[in-house]
């Protein structure tokens, strides 16, 4: 009887531990300020936050071309601030809010210039953020500097954080690289600037005027997140981030506080279809690809029992056995301690090392368990 009890008390006290289910705005956009908006979810109920916060361009008067055309420039009131330290408030109080809705193990997303990038870069720091990495997104095609008294700026910062310096985040590592033809995806990142049937236009004009390429957003996403993460961005627009979301099997929320935005991003998204399944599933870092033990394909008839294995220069041929061991003469082992034992060497990959003849075709017995994954995934 006090057995049960305690396992009964174990579950209660586990039931009672466990999150409650919160209720989220997923798939809407929260109008008037953002702070606002972010104060009315609940603590660590996002996975992941993306941020393209105005950037307190301090632009002086119009840009113009060399023909005397205007150039379509960030002049909006949004991005209007009397001094820098009432930017810096502003950054305190809605980093401080993606803080509070963020997970234990979410991250955060800041986009910038160097305009802006610096300050939110040192506050967010205050705030107990971690930076992972700075990504610098170098445009293909940047606007060219019209006087011709400064550099081109031809590239953004993205700071990627973590919620402190021992805390967990999610990479797709092994998803990057495969992105990036099997090279490890670098901190520099060459995309162009979003233009073409992509850029939203009303009346022959951008409907705002520092829209995001998608390319950008798919990239953080399919890095950060996974299928069902929730995806707050506190500075929607035009909706860059929900489309790519919806796309890629996401959840999202957006913040913004402009009407044409919010209308121009409704419209967008409506017309998003997310990818199929199949399409979704990315490449699995080992640490996250099921394990699966030679003795399966044994049984499951892919390397019977009886089979002979050989390694590639064919010096050894050994006999699979019907619980999955090899043996070679007097000596037997798994595939890979008899590869071992038979080097000399101190370690074998018996998935590498050992082939055999599939309708005289050789084969590394990793294929076959490749075909298994493969079955296991039907």
């Amino acid at each position: 009887m006090g057995v049960v009890e305690t396992v009964r008390t174990r579950e209660m006290r586990a039931v009672a531990a466990a999150p409650k289910a919160v209720d989220l705005p997923l798939g809407r956009i929260l109008p008037g300020d953002c702070v606002a908006a972010m104060r009315t979810l609940p603590d660590a109920s996002v996975d992941l936050v993306f941020a393209d916060p105005p950037y307190n361009l301090q632009l002086g008067g119009d840009l113009n071309r060399p023909d005397g055309s205007q150039v379509d420039a960030v002049t909006d009131d949004w991005d209007r601030f009397d001094s820098f330290r009432t930017y810096d408030n502003f950054t305190k109080a809605w980093l401080a809010e993606c803080k509070r809705v963020l997970k234990p193990d979410g991250g955060l997303w800041v986009i910038g210039s160097y305009h802006n990038i610096y300050r939110v870069g040192a506050i967010l720091q205050d705030l107990g953020f971690w930076i992972l990495n700075d990504i610098v997104w170098r445009k293909s095609n940047p606007m060219p500097n019209f006087k011709g008294t400064r550099f081109t700026n031809a590239h953004e910062t993205l700071l990627w954080c973590s919620q402190g310096e021992k805390a967990r985040y999610h990479f797709n590592y092994r998803a990057m690289k495969t992105l990036n033809d099997e090279l490890q995806m670098r901190s520099d990142w060459v995309l162009p600037i979003c233009g073409g049937g992509e850029r939203l236009k009303e009346g022959g004009h951008k409907v705002h005027p520092t829209q995001k390429p998608e390319a950008l957003l798919y990239r953080v996403l399919l890095a950060t997140t996974e299928r069902g993460d929730v995806v707050l961005d506190p500075f929607f627009g035009t909706g860059t981030t929900g489309a790519v979301a919806t796309r890629l099997g996401r959840q999202w929320i957006g913040c913004e506080r402009e009407g044409v935005y919010r209308d121009a991003a409704i419209a967008r998204i409506s017309k998003e279809l997310p990818l199929d399944e199949s399409a979704l599933v990315t490449m699995q870092s080992k640490k996250d690809a099921p394990r699966v033990a030679f003795g399966a394909l044994v049984e499951n008839g892919l390397v019977p029992a009886g089979t002979q294995l050989f390694d590639k220069k064919r010096r050894w041929t050994a006999t699979v056995r019907a619980d999955g061991s090899l043996s070679y003469g007097k000596q037997a082992g798994s595939i890979h301690g008899l590869g071992k034992d038979l080097q000399g060497a101190p370690s074998c990959n018996g998935w590498t090392f050992w082939h055999y003849e599939n309708g005289g075709e050789v084969k590394p017995i990793d294929a076959a368990r490749q075909l298994h994954l493969l079955a296991l995934e039907d």
